[in-house]
């Protein structure tokens, strides 16, 4: 199983704070299965600021430590950026790091709403020659109150990641409903973590992963499953038609 989102880079941004937490969210890692890992630390979010050269010089420091810890997990370089008027020109810099040098951009909202230029920068990443991936959608408010727009955005092109978490009850029950409606509308392309530590912000993967075998079948499963590695090994990911859910569906979960 891959990872594709994770903060387990020690001390640069709210994720483990030390090699010794980064040490302990490997092995819960891996005794769920894990194999490999995307780093994706916070990038541009008011808080943090990691560019590409940053993250893959840590990426490289926490291998070694694994190797020599004999933990059998890999971590690939990531980020997790914030959505801003700024992507393209990082881009064409090379200081926004796509995940594991594929096509794939992680683009992350603010979490109350969807700012106005993101139509436009989601199209302009896509000419770029990047696929961008709206990470945990079902975590914001806009998207939440008008999931039309999630539609839209996805039918132009954008993939989005839902968090392992919030598809088995972890954020409360409402996002785990509005989280299994993504699904079922195909709104939805990768399971990831976002884990942040081993306690409060842990892995559930192996938890998330059997929900969806349980809930929709092996089928989903599997694409779930290969689309992380399809994404690592920077090829086309499975889509699904995504269906248009009428607004009062999802509001009528609040």
């Amino acid at each position: 199983m891959i990872d594709i989102h994770s903060h387990i880079l020690p001390g640069i941004d709210d994720g483990a704070k030390t090699e010794e937490d980064s040490i302990e969210m490997a092995k819960a890692a891996v005794a769920q299965g894990i194999t490999a890992i995307i780093a994706t630390p916070h990038h541009k979010n008011g808080k943090y600021e990691n560019d590409r050269n940053s993250i893959v010089n840590h990426v490289a420091i926490l291998n070694k430590l694994f190797n020599n810890e004999n933990i059998p997990l890999e971590v690939l370089p990531g980020q997790e950026t914030r959505i801003n008027g700024e992507m393209i020109e990082d881009i064409q810099n090379e200081s926004l790091l796509s995940l594991n040098h594929s096509k794939y951009i992680f683009v992350e909202f603010p979490s109350g709403q969807v700012p106005r230029f993101a139509t436009q920068m989601l199209f302009d990443i896509q000419v770029a020659g990047y696929t961008p991936i709206i990470v945990h959608p079902e975590r914001n408010q806009e998207l939440i109150e008008h999931p039309s727009k999630l539609y839209e955005f996805v039918k132009k092109g954008a993939l989005t990641q839902i968090t392992a978490a919030s598809l088995i009850g972890k954020f409360g029950k409402n996002i785990q409903k509005f989280t299994d409606q993504l699904v079922a509308a195909n709104l939805t392309h990768f399971i990831a973590s976002d884990a942040h530590n081993t306690t409060t912000r842990g892995f559930c993967m192996d938890k998330a992963f059997q929900y969806v075998g349980n809930h929709y079948g092996n089928d989903y499963h599997y694409l779930f499953t290969e689309n992380s590695q399809l994404l690592v090994d920077n090829m086309n990911v499975n889509r699904m038609e995504p269906v248009k859910v009428k607004k009062k569906k999802f509001l009528g979960l609040f």
